[in-house]
């Protein structure tokens, strides 16, 4: 897309308005960095449209603090005193999703996942947000734990303008087939083939 130009116009009798205001699936994926980063920075955008905001983590501890968390949350709370922005969710499994609970098991752990995908497919019949965050959503999919044609249906059918942003490694081709804007994340370098650990305001 040169300039942002289509090379291509689809006979779909959308106007280009009506094409370009559509509601998008967006997959990150691939082995290296940025995936997340990458959907955060999205949900950053929507916020400054005023957009309602919806992040659920599926895989990282609740021990594990990103920036982006407590940055989205601050969003939030100034959309609550100055009404700037939209308004921002974030839930984070390993803390206990608001609506379930559990303890540490492998099999807990999946039902957990199961549970949060049945509330985000409430919010998306709902339409709860504007901008979904799944991320690391992938992985319950590759495990066995959601099912990736169930997901797929859900997506496709959601109602209303509901952008919905899934990250994490080993997207399934189903997933992607379905998607709207697909990218890979392929290392060329990183500090760590030198032996670097991670550090303060790159990981985290």
């Amino acid at each position: 897309m040169p300039k942002g130009v289509p090379t291509t116009v689809p006979t779909d009798g959308l106007t280009t308005r009506q094409r370009r205001n559509r509601p998008l699936v967006v997959v990150h994926t691939g082995e290296m960095k940025g995936k997340s980063t990458a959907a955060f920075g999205l949900a950053l955008r929507g916020w400054n449209q005023g957009w309602r905001i919806g992040v659920f983590q599926f895989v990282k501890s609740a021990k594990w603090k990103v920036g982006e968390e407590n940055a989205l949350k601050a969003l939030g709370r100034l959309h609550e005193q100055t009404g700037e922005g939209g308004p921002v969710e974030w839930h984070k499994m390993g803390e206990g999703w608001s609506w379930a609970r559990k303890a540490g098991t492998d099999e807990d752990h999946a039902q957990a996942a199961l549970e949060g995908w049945r509330e985000i497919q409430r919010r998306l019949a709902a339409e709860a947000h504007d901008v979904y965050v799944l991320d690391e959503f992938t992985y319950p999919m590759k495990w066995g734990w959601v099912d990736v044609d169930e997901v797929v249906t859900t997506l496709r059918d959601r109602p209303g303008h509901q952008h919905v942003i899934v990250t994490g490694r080993d997207a399934d081709p189903r997933l992607v087939e379905a998607a709207d804007l697909v990218t890979e994340m392929t290392k060329v370098k990183h500090p760590m083939d030198a032996g670097q650990k991670g550090q303060r305001g790159i990981e985290w």
